[in-house]
Formats: C-alpha cells, sequence, structure tokens
C-alpha cells in the first residue's frame, strides 16, 4: 500500500533547566507527525484494512524519525507514546485502525525491543487541533520517571479527510523526576511491567 501523505512535521523538545535547576544531560521528546488522507472519510467501511496498513508503514516512518531527529541510537531512545485526530470527516475507529493492529511492531524495531506497551490517544478534531501524545517507558511500564505526555499539533490539519498520526520517542524520563518507583536501572525488561 501506498500511503497518501501530505505532510511530515518533525520537532525536538529540549529542557535545559526545570526550576532554577540544570537538567545535565537535557531530556529531549521529539515527535513526528504524518498527515495522511482518510480513504474512508465520509463513509463506513465495515473493512478499516487500508489504515491497518497505514498504521503499519508509519510505525517505522515516524519512529526512525524520532529517533534521527534525537540524534541517538535506536537502543538508546527510552519512551514512545502514539496518537492520531481525525479529521471530521472520519471517526474515531479511523484513528484506532492506523494506531493499534500493527503501528507498534515497527516502532519497536525502530527504538529496538519496547516490551511495554505502547500508550496512546485519540480524538476528532479541526485545522490545528492538538493532542498529548502519552508517554511511557519502552520497556517497563512501571517506570514512574518515564509518565509523561508531549503536545503534537499541525497547524493546518486534519481537514475533513485527513488523520494526523504522531509517534513520541524520548531520549529520557522527565526533567528532575523524583517520586520513587522503579528506576531504569532496575528494569528487567521481561514482562513489560519490570
Amino acid at each position: 500500500m501506498s500511503i497518501d501523505i501530505r505532510k511530515i512535521v518533525v520537532q525536538v523538545d529540549e529542557t535545559r533547566q526545570e526550576q532554577g535547576q540544570r537538567i545535565e544531560p537535557p531530556t529531549r521528546r521529539a515527535v513526528a507527525m504524518a498527515v495522511i488522507a482518510n480513504p474512508y472519510a465520509g463513509r463506513f467501511s465495515e473493512n478499516l484494512d487500508e489504515l491497518v496498513a497505514a498504521g503499519e508503514e508509519l510505525g517505522g516512518l515516524l519512529g526512525d524519525k524520532c529517533v534521527k531527529a534525537l540524534g541517538i541510537a535506536p537502543g538508546e531512545a527510552e519512551s514512545y507514546g502514539k496518537a492520531a485526530i481525525v479529521g471530521e470527516g472520519g471517526e474515531l475507529e479511523h484513528a484506532a485502525a492506523v494506531l493499534h493492529p500493527k503501528l507498534g511492531a515497527p516502532l519497536r524495531q525502530a527504538v529496538e525491543k519496547g516490551a511495554a506497551l505502547v500508550p496512546s490517544a485519540k480524538k476528532r478534531g479541526t485545522l490545528g487541533t492538538a493532542i498529548d501524545v502519552p508517554l511511557g517507558h519502552k520497556d517497563a511500564a512501571y517506570v514512574r520517571s518515564h509518565f509523561d505526555a508531549v503536545e503534537a499539533r499541525v497547524s493546518d490539519a486534519p481537514r475533513a479527510g485527513e488523520i494526523v498520526v504522531c509517534v513520541a520517542v524520548t531520549d529520557s524520563g522527565r526533567p528532575l523526576p523524583r517520586i520513587g518507583g522503579l528506576t531504569t536501572a532496575e528494569i528487567k525488561g521481561e514482562d513489560g511491567l519490570r
């Protein structure tokens, strides 16, 4: 399948100071967004295979773009997340078709491993609608220092017949984490939880 991509936007958020404290090294979060045509906009279809296939292609494409934007090796990625905004001609199930059945496996390849579930969010919106892409540690869901989110927004999307598909990857957790819980040094990475 060839995805009809109108635009790709990649951004990096780098925090160097928090509450007057220097962050060394800075914490960095990348989000890559693809604005794609929704082949099911304006009509009901029982079968959403075209969007499932699009999700499979976008998982690797957007995951790779995030890793490259961070300037890290894939194995240095620490957390990830995914989200989608469906234009008014579509439905939430269209976002689910892109995000859930097949996007995760190629994203995990892009960041090496990824034993934990990929947190996700979806909503309907219009031009400039923002969404918070939830983040969690890629190998252990119980690492509290990596519970976070990054805002994603494309100023001219989604149009009625489009979907904005977002993938986020980080090279660290939140700046100055100090609420306890499992640390990255304690991760076993066996079950996706610890």
